[in-house]
């Protein structure tokens, strides 16, 4: 399944509606986390197309099984962005009080691998994202959220897994920039 995109900040929001359509075509809800998961990817990389390139590029989704009830509930999505920009994809580090610049830290926490690769005269930006067969069925708080344990009194307790939580973005070293030369000037205490 692919989409193009023309270099137009809407873009990102038609990018993001196809694909939670794809997604809910195989049988992937947008309650499941793996759908808003890849959603916030999809918005992460064609804001960087958009944003970094000025150029048209083409959003892939692939989803093995591919239709209602024969998506695996192990099964990896990938998402691509291709670009015609033979520029490198950076991670920045970027202040607190920045707007931007956190996308492709964001990719690195959620997605479970990600890369880019040369393609033709421009790049391909993937992810993937593993589907956990407890996320699936609505592990996280819901009715299927552990196993049910009787206790001696006949009360039943949920033994809970322990939580999966996203592996730590690793930013690079910030540049250091020396101090600006105050050219013999002095300062004076106020």
């Amino acid at each position: 399944m692919q989409l193009e995109i023309r270099p137009d900040p809407t873009e990102v929001g038609r990018a993001r509606r196809w694909a939670r359509s794809r997604l809910a075509g195989c049988g992937i809800g947008d309650d499941e986390p793996l759908a808003e998961t890849l959603v916030l990817l999809v918005s992460e990389l064609v804001t960087n197309a958009v944003v970094h390139t000025g150029r048209p590029a083409v959003v892939r989704l692939s989803v093995p099984g591919g239709e209602p009830g024969a998506v695996d509930a192990t099964a990896t999505v990938r998402l691509e962005v291709v670009d015609t920009s033979d520029r490198a994809p950076v991670p920045r580090c970027v202040g607190d009080d920045a707007t931007g610049g956190r996308g492709l830290a964001l990719v690195d926490c959620l997605a479970d691998r990600w890369g880019w690769s040369v393609e033709g005269g421009g790049k391909r930006i993937w992810c993937e994202l593993d589907r956990c067969e407890g996320l699936a069925e609505g592990a996280v708080g819901g009715e299927n959220a552990g196993e049910r344990t009787a206790l001696t009194d006949g009360r039943q307790a949920v033994t809970h897994p322990e939580p999966v939580y996203p592996k730590p973005a690793v930013y690079p070293k910030p540049t250091v920039r020396p101090e600006p030369a105050y050219e013999g000037r002095a300062f004076e205490a106020v």
